[in-house]
């Protein structure tokens, strides 16, 4: 076990990618072992451009990495390292303790074949098949009988929601539709690891939150080991286990969304989460009275509830929530101590958007 997470399933180790740089001999000698900002500043005066620098994490089984940074922060590149779809300058890509980067070409194709799915934004359906033949294709290049890869397309069809589309076409589908195509794709060759790029960016925000769902609820029921990319960090904060920003290449922080929230590492961060609703990031156990007396007749809900979930609650309920954790009360939440918690953690923000905060709550 690492940090209560379990098994790591892929590690990325002292990622580099390096454009226009590759003879420069930084990774050759002593220059390698100079901090990363100063690496990172000796190649851009020689003209080359760190895309990744220096890039380590773990994602453990079942886990959902989310990477985050502005545009040209180096989160795609990373990814497509890790995929190898890019080949990185320097670095280990360890899945299941061996190292990506040593594999061969057939030997990569049959890992991605049988052990990545990769979606991406830009949905990649083939116009000139159905939504069944293109949930197919990747089956066929698999070599799978056709008993076989009808029992797989119908099951993935179903998990995604797209029954009775199975004959039509992607000019005849939304562009919600399309992205569930692709997912089922991409899930249909059963990926030990996902990557997905952007994958909802595309969609208007309605369709973009029902996509979300779906994707959790996938999750649940299927566990993969998930390394995603997002701009957005409210739809981070829905889905990511961990999450990693990323800033010029470089990982500026690494953490659980909250931790990020309540403490980011520099302004950078900081910009990322400000608009951030702490109802969203704050837990029941985060917000307990610990004056306040658990009652038999009060609603429960389990600790790591969100503030946001427990506000309808307490406007129900005026001496407040227990919060449990199997099976035994933790504590009490009332809308006292929510309030008190909100202006606290969002002191830094200023006293208007703590004091707007507090109100809502009440």
């Amino acid at each position: 076990m690492e940090n209560g997470l379990g098994e790591v399933k892929l590690s990325c180790r002292n990622i580099w990618k390096v454009y226009a740089g590759e003879n420069a001999p930084y990774f050759k000698s002593d220059v390698g072992s100079a901090a990363t900002p100063e690496l990172c500043t000796r190649m851009r005066a020689d003209g080359a451009i760190p895309a990744a620098a220096d890039v380590s994490f773990d994602v453990h089984v079942g886990e959902i990495f989310v990477i985050m940074g502005l545009s040209g922060s180096g989160k795609s590149t990373v990814v497509r390292c890790l995929s190898r779809l890019i080949e990185a300058t320097h670095g280990e890509i360890l899945l299941d303790g061996e190292d990506l980067l040593k594999k061969s070409d057939k030997d990569l194709i049959d890992i991605r074949r049988h052990k990545m799915g990769m979606v991406f934004q830009n949905f990649g359906l083939m116009p000139h098949l159905s939504v069944w033949d293109n949930i197919a294709f990747p089956l066929s290049l698999q070599g799978l009988g056709k008993s076989e890869q009808i029992e797989k397309v119908r099951r993935v069809i179903e998990l995604v929601g797209l029954e009775g589309r199975e004959t039509s076409y992607p000019k005849q589908l939304s562009g919600g539709q399309q992205q569930r195509v692709g997912i089922a794709r991409s899930l249909a060759i059963e990926p030990e690891l996902w990557f997905l790029d952007e994958p909802f960016s595309a969609l208007d925000p309605l369709i973009r939150r029902q996509m979300q769902d779906e994707f959790l609820r996938i999750q649940t029921t299927l566990q993969k080991s998930i390394v995603f990319i997002t701009h957005d960090f409210l739809e981070a904060l829905r889905i990511a286990d961990r999450m990693m920003i990323m800033r010029d290449g470089q990982v500026v922080q690494m953490g659980k969304p909250s931790d990020l929230i309540v403490n980011p590492a520099d302004d950078y961060v900081a910009e990322f989460t400000e608009e951030v609703p702490m109802v969203r990031v704050l837990k029941a156990l985060d917000v307990l009275d610990r004056e306040a007396q658990a009652g038999g007749d009060m609603p429960e809900r389990e600790c790591d509830c969100s503030v946001e979930e427990l506000l309808p609650l307490l406007a129900q309920s005026k001496d407040g929530v227990k919060a449990m954790r199997d099976g035994e009360t933790m504590g009490v939440v009332t809308a006292t101590s929510v309030i008190a918690a909100l202006a606290h953690q969002d002191a830094d923000r200023g006293p208007d958007r703590a004091s707007a905060m507090a109100a809502g709550a009440a």
